[in-house]
């Protein structure tokens, strides 16, 4: 591993210590190196605040300051050179000097590519691009998906009994997984912008869809009642985080603090998907049940499944779980008496 890979790998693993904060802005990792040293370190925190230049700029020591000029920063993405919810990092980077900049990928932002790089190039900094390019843009998926196809990344998750089961036959609550699974669970949920369900779901099995068990934040939880059927007695009507219901009825709402109704005329994956991407919600955890995650599969909306197996629990005649089309088992992990296979379409 040459001396460009080693302090770009550390901007990535910088980076990843935003996930579950930052988005819809991607994640981010930035050092500042001197001689072969790392002087300052620093990464996107949380969305609105300082990007990752920015913030490893600031937290060079007072006794370093004077070697800014002299130092090389690395950076996982090309910095921003437009105004958003923060100045352009382009302009912190001139004006603080530093002659030698190291870039893994460019921003697919329209807003941003290439743009920043040529900046700082007039400006007389050495841009070095490409560096561990492919592995930055694996970090970033969900945001070059975001830019290049308009719309925002799928999970798919659920669990299925060892006989290939979701539930029983009368569609009343079953435990299948185990604490530990569940813990990974409210992980994902950490990880992705919103979170959907559909009537059935909400209905029989109560779900709050809040992050509970790992640190971060709540997805947006969204829920389909095309009819307004749901009772607002429903955990996921506590006001705990914000909610959104996707419907097809006109008749007027129950208005609620964190509640938002939308009104769509057919409620697709393909609509919804839309819905999200005009709202800036780039990716979506769908948990069911099966009738909205099989029509996600059928329509071809979806980048990841993720199906937790029990290796104990039984289900004779239950319902049978989705059926995803022949695809790419990425890996396949053992959690206790569970077992967790990871799909790419």
């Amino acid at each position: 591993m040459s001396h460009h890979e080693m302090y770009m790998s550390r901007c990535l693993d910088l980076a990843l210590l935003g996930q579950g904060f930052v988005a819809p802005n991607p994640m981010v990792g930035a050092v500042l190196v001197h001689n072969n040293q790392i002087i300052s370190e620093g990464y996107h925190r949380f969305f609105g605040g300082a990007h990752a230049e920015v913030d490893c700029l600031s937290r060079v020591s007072k006794n370093d300051h004077s070697l800014i000029s002299a130092s090389t920063m690395y950076v996982s993405l090309e910095p921003c050179s437009h105004t958003g919810k923060t100045p352009p990092c382009v302009n912190a980077i001139i004006q603080s000097g530093i002659r030698k900049l190291v870039v893994a990928m460019r921003d697919p932002n329209p807003l941003v590519n290439g743009r920043g790089i040529e900046m700082l190039r007039n400006a007389g900094i050495e841009v070095v691009e490409g560096v561990l390019e492919k592995e930055a843009e694996i970090l970033n998926e969900r945001f070059l998906q975001w830019h290049s196809s308009k719309r925002p990344w799928v999970v798919l998750k659920w669990a299925e009994s060892k006989d290939g089961k979701v539930g029983t036959a009368e569609r009343k609550p079953i435990k299948i997984t185990h604490a530990a699974t569940d813990k990974i669970v409210h992980r994902w949920r950490s990880e992705e912008r919103s979170i959907l369900v559909g009537t059935t779901t909400a209905k029989n099995d109560n779900p709050s869809l809040t992050n509970r068990l790992w640190t971060g934040v709540s997805p947006i939880r969204m829920v389909i009642d095309s009819d307004l059927s749901l009772s607002l007695d429903l955990n996921l009507f506590d006001g705990a985080t914000p909610t959104i219901v996707f419907t097809r009825s006109n008749k007027t709402p129950v208005i609620q603090p964190l509640l938002k109704y939308i009104q769509l005329n057919e409620i697709t994956p393909s609509a919804i998907l839309d819905q999200l991407y005009s709202m800036n919600v780039p990716s979506v955890l769908v948990e069911g049940g099966s009738t909205i995650l099989q029509s996600f599969i059928d329509g071809g909306c979806w980048n990841e499944a993720r199906i937790i197996s029990s290796n104990e629990v039984f289900i004779p005649g239950g319902l049978p779980a989705p059926i995803l089309p022949d695809t790419n088992l990425i890996k396949s992990i053992e959690i206790g008496p569970d077992t967790i296979k990871f799909y790419r379409q």
